[in-house]
């Protein structure tokens, strides 16, 4: 196995282009119509996974933690994604409703960066999206135990067999801790690579029910 290096790491290249270029004048009045088009160019560039995003939170003694998710949808300034209540972000999301989202689209030079509150969704809500989630998804869920220490990987296997069977002889089973979230934003940035360095930055920031945005230096 290679060493990792100081002088391998400072060889790595990094923005190097050629990225869209994005210039920030006639902006929409909501930061989620801009996030839409920047999606939109995402997937039509290939991409890989580009509504994967990282979920900041904060546990009980106000450390940081984070982890990748997959967005499950967008409205008029609002984010969506869905867990486990019991899991180690749901528990985090119970004391403190405060997130963060970043989404990086590396071969594009883009970044997005979203901060606000979460909010759980309807019991019904929850549900649809569990029963949209492929057979496989929800027999795991069906366990019950994320983020718990797991001892044998034997035990997972064998509970895996069993809610596959349940899945498979039940398909509207839905797991009563399954709970689709909303993330309502406060702030909203946009970043653009610049293979000199010189990124554009747009910061969206919300006063109430209105927006405003402005440029932040690179």
């Amino acid at each position: 196995m290679k060493k990792i290096t100081k002088d391998l790491l400072r060889d790595l290249k990094s923005l190097v282009g050629p990225f869209p270029k994005f210039y920030p004048k006639n902006l929409p009045e909501y930061p989620s119509d801009l996030f839409i088009e920047w999606l939109n160019i995402a997937i039509e560039e290939g991409v890989h996974e580009p509504h994967a995003m990282t979920l900041s939170t904060v546990n009980e003694k106000g450390a940081p933690d984070a982890r990748v998710l997959i967005l499950k949808d967008v409205s008029r300034n609002r984010w969506y994604f869905a867990t486990s209540a019991t899991s180690r972000k749901g528990e985090q999301l119970k004391r403190n409703p405060n997130v963060a989202l970043t989404f990086y689209w590396s071969e594009i030079g883009r970044q997005v960066r979203i901060r606000g509150v979460t909010s759980e969704m309807s019991a019904d809500a929850s549900a649809k999206d569990f029963l949209e989630r492929s057979d496989e998804a929800r027999a795991v869920a069906l366990i019950e135990y994320q983020s718990k220490e797991l001892i044998k990987r034997q035990t997972l296997d064998d509970a895996l067999s069993k809610t596959k069977k349940l899945v498979k002889g039940a398909p509207d089973t839905v797991s009563a801790n399954w709970k689709l979230y909303s993330v309502a934003a406060d702030e909203v940035e946009f970043w653009q690579a610049d293979s000199e360095r010189k990124h554009v930055r747009v910061q969206y920031q919300r006063n109430d029910e209105h927006w405003g945005h402005r440029l932040l230096w690179p």
